[in-house]
């Protein structure tokens, strides 16, 4: 695998839109300010995030962090951004789970005041494995941990997952969209995939082994899909900040949150850890080949919640699958801005594209 420059993450200035965002606080906290603003290094490409304190007497917490729907003019990462339904999901969680998702204090829905809707959170404190340089390689945190520590941070990681989907009730996620029956849900998921994908290829160059890739899903379709749950979407170790005991202090991005079986989860989880890992292991490092096996995570999830996980070949496939379509989207982003040349090949732009081929022709695990 090659890897290209890392992509912009966003076109707008830290510094007008603090400005802005002061302004703003001004119409929900009379006199507040916003200071000490920054803007993350594992800054997102959909919606962004704005690190930040305010400055007044009666806020309810200082430490703040705001989350921004993607510019609409910066070639934007997925075509719809519900900041209003991201909230609200977070707003279930916290109210109907005991997961730590950070306090929601703030939504506007308004575009003129930021150039987009936006939300505003407590921050959380602790460390976030990092995606840049992933953190399969050595030299940080995750890395440097001991077997234990990073055995305790797996067994919490996957405790995540059993607990929002035991939990959270489906029902109260109605908003969501999905209906009851399990099989509606799961091809609910699928064709909205499928519409991503016609989106971001619109006006360019399809990819053989994504198209190959729902082709595959079709003729190796579950039997029985499983019950029903509210999913996190993007269920993996980068979204989660870790305390000092390893422990998950904050459970974040809930943007991709849909109802569906519980395995969407769990295949991501599984699938997002291999795709650092074999990118590790094509670069020559070790990577940490031990942590967050496949075999592991659906035991511990098993021994959680008396559901043993099911069709996890064709859940993880779809999780490979799904991460391609972003993947060719974050490219053609970057064909867009000048940062890489087009392509002869759509497929070379999908860095684990040997793992999906090799998952398709039934020779990857």
């Amino acid at each position: 695998m090659t890897t290209s420059p890392r992509p912009r993450t966003t076109t707008r200035d830290p510094e007008a839109l603090t400005r802005r965002l002061t302004a703003w606080l001004g119409t929900r906290l009379p006199g507040a300010r916003a200071t000490g603003a920054t803007v993350p290094d594992s800054n997102g490409m959909s919606s962004e995030t704005l690190l930040f304190d305010i400055d007044h007497p009666d806020a309810p917490f200082r430490s703040c962090a705001l989350r921004l729907a993607a510019d609409p003019a910066a070639y934007t990462i997925f075509p719809r951004y519900d900041m209003a339904q991201q909230y609200r999901t977070m707003q279930l969680v916290a109210d109907r789970t005991d997961l730590p998702v950070p306090r929601t204090l703030w939504l506007e829905e308004d575009p003129g005041h930021l150039g987009a809707p936006f939300f505003v959170m407590e921050r959380a404190a602790g460390r976030v494995p990092p995606d840049v340089m992933p953190y399969t390689y050595a030299g940080n945190w995750l890395y440097d941990a001991t077997d234990e520590e990073r055995e305790r941070l797996e067994s919490e990681s996957v405790s995540v997952l059993a607990r929002l989907h035991d939990q959270a009730p489906p029902a109260a996620a109605a908003f969501l969209g999905a209906g009851e029956n399990p099989a509606t849900a799961l091809h609910r998921h699928v064709e909205n995939q499928r519409a991503y994908y016609a989106w971001v290829v619109a006006g360019r160059p399809h990819s053989p082994v994504i198209d190959r890739g729902f082709e595959w899903l079709t003729e190796h379709w579950p039997k029985h899909p499983g019950e029903t749950v509210l999913t996190w979407g993007d269920a993996r170790i980068g979204n989660i900040v870790y305390d000092d005991s390893f422990a998950p202090a904050a459970v974040l991005d809930w943007e991709m949150a849909a109802l569906g079986p519980r395995e969407l989860d769990l295949g991501w989880m599984v699938y997002l850890h291999r795709f650092f890992q074999d990118l590790s292991e094509s670069s020559g490092e070790v990577g940490l080949p031990q942590f967050l096996r496949r075999d592991r995570i659906e035991e511990r999830y098993a021994r959680l919640t008396g559901h043993t996980p099911r069709d996890m070949e064709f859940h993880t496939l779809y999780a490979a699958l799904r991460q391609a379509i972003v993947m060719l989207r974050v490219a053609y982003r970057q064909v867009h801005f000048g940062e890489v040349p087009v392509p002869d090949d759509a497929d070379a732009l999908i860095l684990h594209r040997d793992t999906l081929e090799a998952m398709i022709a039934g020779r990857y695990w």
